[in-house]
């Protein structure tokens, strides 16, 4: 069965039961805010996923920044953000991973403001819940720096979701070194959106397919620091790609480490 992480706003009248969760920044989040939704304190999660302590190995860690949102096992959760998608994706990302039925609300917030009554009576979450994880039970896959390194000379596929100007190695952004990884095919993760949306299935499995993605392949998205990874990931579900895996930490992951090739 084809799966789409991505969930049109219209389609959430056709859900028994759902919870959301905004992934803005606090003040926004505080201006307005849809009824019930609960804010993923995002600039913690961003900074955990990078730490060893905290990283995805720390199952317990997770479980409980995941309970403390107060998320179940039996409950959709849909995620918004401010209409960059990649946000949103970033904690899509991590949820589906730990086992969450999560899905990424397309259009985020900006597709709410614009749709009275859109969400009809959303449930409150109560806080905090139990939740009990199961890491890599979500429909995209992790990979790390050493797993990926390992399997460069494979029939893996890489798709870098950065800008022309990262890959070329021409914007740095803070790394030591510059470029993309050996092999990896360059498809902005910008080309994947219009304006606030994700494109649809057939537009996506078309813009893939020019870039040289096919059917079949093992693909394995990256971007500097995880958002883009991650959207990139939802994109080629979307487009019909069955075998997805995110390296999250990307490009400043690999970078760092000199044992680890770069072309530029």
């Amino acid at each position: 069965m084809a799966y789409d992480p991505i969930i049109e706003p219209l389609a959430l009248g056709n859900l028994a039961g759902f919870h959301l969760l905004d992934v803005r920044d606090p003040e926004t989040f505080d201006a307005e805010h849809a009824p019930e939704a609960v804010r993923v304190p995002i600039e913690v999660w961003e900074a955990a996923a990078k730490a060893g302590e905290t990283s995805f190995d720390n199952v317990a860690y997770w479980e409980r920044a995941i309970s403390t949102l107060g998320i179940d096992q039996t409950t959709p959760v849909i995620v918004y953000d401010d209409g960059r998608m990649t946000e949103a994706a970033r904690v899509w990302f991590i949820l589906q991973y730990y086992g969450v039925d999560a899905s990424i609300l397309n259009g985020g917030w900006p597709a709410i403001r614009e749709r009275d009554g859109l969400l009809g009576a959303v449930p409150a979450l109560a806080t905090p819940s139990v939740f009990r994880a199961s890491p890599g039970s979500g429909r995209v896959g992790l990979v790390d720096r050493n797993a990926l390194k390992a399997e460069l000379d494979t029939d893996i596929r890489i798709f870098d979701a950065r800008t022309k100007g990262e890959y070329d190695g021409d914007d740095l952004r803070r790394n030591a070194r510059g470029g993309h990884l050996p092999g990896a095919t360059l498809l902005p993760h910008a080309d994947l959106l219009d304006g606030s949306f994700v494109r649809p299935a057939g537009e996506l499995h078309e813009i893939l397919s020019t870039a040289g993605f096919q059917p079949g392949d093992r693909l394995v998205t990256h971007c500097d620091g995880g958002g883009r990874a991650a959207l990139a990931a939802a994109a080629a579900a979307r487009a019909g790609y069955s075998s997805v895996r995110a390296y999250y930490l990307s490009f400043s992951d690999w970078a760092k480490d000199e044992s680890c090739a770069i072309v530029k």
